[in-house]
């Protein structure tokens, strides 16, 4: 492996450990090389705290050694001031002389201006190590930049027949409530699903999931934070008891009744569900600086993504049981896939690169 790919790599890991937890900003890592050994290292950890760069200069023991170092970082310096101020001022200041960068920023406040003002106070500087690796640990970003809308993730479980839920006989809607759900995936796959609600910023699922299941569209069963909940209601249903309605968690509701009340957490949208639906969310998403979402249902939310052709990745997986009957899962082509076992579960995941 060579040298400059082996320490991007090690900046690759580190900027991993901030998935879930940099939104708005990317995934950055970043290593310091003298005498090639590592001398100090960072990650960026949350909006507003201090960048990979400067976590990587502070672990420095001996700051003498920066003057004869280079600096790896997986993203482009920022050049400008934001919560924090410019890495690029951070490394000039510290006279480092040589800086290797996987890839430069989409952001057009960075978009190459962090790699010019480097150049132009004398640094030697190098772009484009491991650069697709870089780009795919900041999928989301890119995808907000460049394609103006969040990075968008389908999720459902269906069984071997093709179902992702069955017929409910006997209930009233008042029993809706202490209806037990019934599982498809096992309960390894369950953790896993709410590992991934910690990795991205929003969850979206349409009323009639709210409705039957009563949601809560949190992180339980892993540690992290709570994804933006995105809700399509409209006709304005669900039911003000909901658990979606508690304002725990900052919750965005789509409707096309202009007679609803924003609350302290809870923000409505007006749209119109006749045309282009997937589109018109993605917008507005856009508009609040949602970078990525996880649509979980149910199979007329999935479906309208997909027949727009507004998505990222597919993740389904499939159960152990067959139901005969019930509501089937979404119809989708699916390519560039890879399948993983979990437990007596099997997980595909398709990419979507048109």
């Amino acid at each position: 492996m060579k040298k400059d790919e082996k320490y991007m790599r090690r900046c690759i890991e580190l900027a991993k450990n901030g998935l879930g937890t940099t939104y708005p900003n990317p995934l950055v890592g970043s290593v310091i090389v003298y005498n090639n050994k590592i001398i100090g290292e960072g990650w960026h950890k949350k909006s507003g705290e201090p960048h990979a760069e400067v976590n990587a200069v502070n672990s420095v023991k001996d700051k003498s050694l920066l003057k004869k170092s280079t600096i790896y970082v997986s993203l482009e310096p920022c050049s400008h001031f934001g919560k924090t101020p410019p890495c690029c001022d951070l490394i000039i200041e510290n006279e480092i002389p040589n800086v290797v960068i996987g890839t430069i920023d989409p952001n057009i406040k960075v978009a190459g201006n962090g790699i010019k003002k480097l150049i132009e106070t004398g640094k030697n500087v190098t772009v484009g190590i491991l650069e697709s690796e870089c780009m795919e640990l900041n999928k989301r970003f890119f995808t907000f930049h460049l394609k103006k809308r969040p990075y968008v993730i389908l999720k459902w479980a269906e069984t071997q027949d093709g179902f992702i839920a069955p017929i409910i006989h006997g209930q009233a809607q008042d029993d809706i409530k202490k209806r037990k759900p019934v599982w498809i995936a096992n309960e390894f796959s369950r953790q896993l699903v709410h590992k991934w609600r910690s990795e991205e910023q929003a969850i979206l699922v349409g009323t009639n999931t709210v409705i039957n299941d009563n949601p809560k569209l949190d992180v339980r069963d892993w540690e992290g934070n709570s994804p933006i909940r995105i809700i399509l209601d409209q006709n304005n249903r669900i039911p003000k008891n909901s658990h979606i309605f508690d304002n725990k968690v900052k919750t965005i509701i789509f409707s096309n009744l202009a007679n609803a009340n924003n609350k302290e957490n809870t923000t409505f949208e007006i749209i119109d569900f006749k045309q282009n639906l997937a589109n018109q969310i993605l917008k507005a998403l856009y508009k609040h600086k949602i970078q990525s979402v996880i649509i979980e249902g149910g199979t007329q939310t999935l479906q309208t993504f997909i027949d727009e052709n507004l998505w990222d990745e597919a993740r389904i997986f499939i159960g152990n049981s067959c139901f005969e009957n019930g509501t089937k899962a979404p119809i989708i082509a699916l390519k560039n896939i890879k399948k993983h076992s979990i437990g007596n579960d099997t997980l595909i995941i398709s990419r979507n690169n048109d």
